[in-house]
């Protein structure tokens, strides 16, 4: 009898831990996200899930990483995924179907004959420039405006599912 006890005693503080290392875990290092749309093809899919790192948007946002955005306050379930083109403080310019930053060239290596319409942007200290890899479909910050930093929730998507596409993706 009181081998049973202390086994489920041991069990119970197990799952205890269990559950606050998870609940650690995915409010301060990652979270799960599947990919709604095609404004990411070729990149992401639709259907695409996996999970995100907060950390990593915690240690900083660079040009091109993959951002998981709340595009709307009110709205705490719907994310945007897409791509960081503009950091604070920075002018974004699309000529030509070419990305100027501060009037210097950025080559985009992930695109593939995707046309971006000519536009010019001056982004303020905690704004951030984010558009659709599918720049045809994608609503991005040429539709919301530029996102602000506090927006960005994560970054870095980890696929799992569909297998076929698992792994990162630039």
């Amino acid at each position: 009898m009181e081998k049973s006890r202390s086994l489920l005693s041991e069990l119970f503080w197990f799952v205890i831990k269990a559950l606050i290392i998870v609940l650690i875990l995915i409010n301060f290092v990652f979270m799960s996200c599947v990919v709604n749309g095609s404004s990411m093809y070729p990149t992401y899919t639709e259907g695409d899930y996996g999970y995100s790192f907060i950390i990593t948007r915690k240690l900083g946002i660079r040009r091109f990483d993959t951002a998981v955005i709340r595009a709307d306050s009110s709205d705490r379930e719907k994310f945007l995924v897409k791509r960081v083109i503009g950091l604070p403080g920075e002018t974004i310019e699309y000529r030509n179907n070419q990305l100027y930053v501060n009037g210097e060239y950025v080559e985009e290596p992930f695109l593939k004959d995707v046309t971006t319409q000519d536009l010019k942007v001056t982004l303020a200290e905690d704004e951030f420039y984010c558009l659709g890899d599918n720049r045809n479909v994608s609503r991005d910050s040429r539709y919301y405006g530029p996102f602000k930093g506090e927006s960005i929730v994560s970054t870095h998507l980890f696929v799992i599912y569909p297998f076929a596409a698992f792994g990162y993706h630039k």
